[in-house]
């Protein structure tokens, strides 16, 4: 059985195609762009900031693409004024969802993210309707290939994670939102490769998922990170890795 954090490393991997890279720079530029706006432009002194651009740096974003993000961000180039929005709801199964936008108008997001739930055997729900089913936290992986989970492990507490768990090719990394960057700096520098460091929403159980709700509900999930206001999305459950991967 996989969860949430496999399904995204699937994802990950699919994304290669240009569409699918276009798609991943606008919501990395988007990320910078509201980290910035938040917390500063420095990245010394803003954490959200940093994991940002390293982000971003990671997928081979071009320099002037960040720069112009961050400037936009605290206001030294126009841009769009966005705002970042949390909505809960019910997926196939009963599954839990959280789904994180950045937007330049609440309403027309809204509307889109409602009608590919309704589309898609979806429910929206009202505030802290789930979210009371998960934590708030800093997660990173580490590919497995040739790593030693037990010094792995010594490694990630050493440098102050909270859990590492093994997902088969990957291994899943939790922190306290805090801490993120700092345990990623601790892992890298041990040379530990790692591919992707985010705040997540990340649930306390999990449902599991089999079937026609299986389907349906990685079909939702899709259709949800298809959407350009989409940022991240989260969900508490557990299915069948060889449905997962056919996806």
């Amino acid at each position: 059985m996989a969860g949430h954090s496999k399904w995204k490393t699937i994802k990950r991997a699919k994304a290669a195609t240009d569409k699918k890279r276009s798609s991943l720079f606008t919501r990395l530029i988007r990320e910078i762009t509201m980290a910035a706006k938040l917390g500063g432009g420095d990245p010394g002194g803003n954490p959200r900031l940093r994991t940002a651009i390293d982000n971003a740096k990671a997928v081979s974003m071009p320099k002037d693409n960040i720069e112009r993000a961050i400037k936009k961000g605290t206001g030294e180039l126009e841009g769009a004024d966005y705002t970042e929005v949390l909505y809960e709801a019910y997926g196939p199964g009963g599954v839990a969802i959280m789904i994180q936008a950045v937007t330049d108008n609440p309403t027309r997001t809204v509307a889109d993210v409602r009608h590919k739930l309704s589309r898609n055997n979806g429910n929206m729900g009202t505030s802290n309707s789930v979210a009371f089913m998960f934590d708030r936290k800093g997660q990173m992986t580490v590919p497995a290939d040739g790593v030693n989970e037990d010094t792995l492990i010594e490694a990630a507490l050493e440098a102050g994670a909270d859990d590492v768990a093994n997902e088969g090719d990957v291994f899943v990394i939790t922190t306290e939102p805090a801490s993120l960057h700092a345990v990623k700096e601790g892992l890298e520098s041990k040379q530990y490769k790692i591919d992707d460091a985010e705040l997540a929403w990340v649930p306390k159980s999990s449902v599991k998922v089999e079937g026609d709700n299986a389907v349906n509900l990685l079909k939702l999930l899709e259709a949800l990170e298809e959407l350009d206001d989409v940022q991240k999305v989260d969900a508490n459950f557990e299915m069948d890795e060889d449905a997962m991967a056919g996806a």
